[in-house]
């Protein structure tokens, strides 16, 4: 994708993640435009990002991008309307709280408002495309930008197509958010629960399964993954794990992957 620096990106919300997305888009040399339906809160979440976050981050020197605290900050602008919001945008963000109406709500007037070619995100953690985005007529450009929260500070992004999603889309948002600096992922379909939180939820199962067997107890549980496994993952995956513990790697003629399983144990 050719580099869109300049170009403007609308966040719908601006509580936390409203406010982490704003950062981050501005980190990346973005005009950044934020909307609130409550009227004051935009404004206020300027000030938050200007006093509390970005210059703070400046005099500790974990800015991110290549501009300064005030260059990120001339490129920030608040809206209590939002066609005024969405005028220019080529990206929109949403960043409403976790309320599936409270999001088709906002994308149905979000539609409205803006032309065939802009792409509408959401960033919901755990409803799906199909359903946020069911009371949109043009399916083909709407996608799921799932954070980590905060989105600043852990960069894992999740892309969730609708089931409708053109794959320009995919490629248009996976290109954003390796330019403004995050770790994008991409989902071939929908799914409950995404990526992320299939394999937490599968920590967790089984974490609450072995304390309650009386198998071990909860401190040492937790050390079994911020001792071990958690250091282990810190720097690699799962699936790269096993392939390193395989003398010939995962993939091996002379291993099948459950013996790779095994070993990586």
């Amino acid at each position: 994708m050719t580099s869109l620096k300049g170009k403007i990106i609308t966040v719908v919300g601006s509580g936390l993640i409203g406010r982490s997305w704003a950062m981050v888009f501005l980190s990346g040399g973005y005009k950044v435009k934020i909307y609130d339906n409550e009227p004051g809160q935009a404004s206020g979440a300027i000030t938050e990002i200007s006093r509390k976050q970005l210059e703070e981050l400046q005099q500790a020197k974990m800015l991110r991008g290549n501009l300064t605290a005030a260059q990120q900050l001339s490129l920030l602008s608040s809206h209590d309307d939002l066609q005024q919001a969405l005028e220019g945008a080529f990206f929109v963000q949403e960043c409403v709280f976790e309320d599936l109406e409270a999001k088709q709500t906002v994308f149905h007037e979000v539609e409205n408002l803006v032309t065939e070619s802009v792409i509408l995100s959401s960033s919901t953690s755990c409803l799906m495309p199909s359903n946020v985005f069911s009371c949109v007529q043009n399916r083909t450009r709407c996608i799921i930008s799932h954070p980590v929260n905060p989105p600043y500070y852990v960069r894992l992004v999740e892309l969730v197509p609708h089931p409708e999603t053109v794959p320009a889309v995919m490629d248009v948002a996976y290109s954003l958010m390796t330019e403004v600096g995050q770790a994008p992922v991409r989902l071939s379909k929908e799914i409950d629960g995404f990526a992320l939180n299939r394999v937490q939820y599968a920590i967790i199962a089984e974490s609450w399964r072995l304390v309650q067997d009386g198998v071990i107890s909860v401190k040492d549980i937790d050390l079994v993954m911020s001792e071990g496994l958690g250091m282990r993952y810190a720097f690699i995956g799962p699936i790269e794990t096993m392939h390193l513990n395989a003398p010939e790697g995962k993939l091996s003629k002379k291993q099948s992957v459950k013996t790779c399983y095994l070993s990586s144990l």
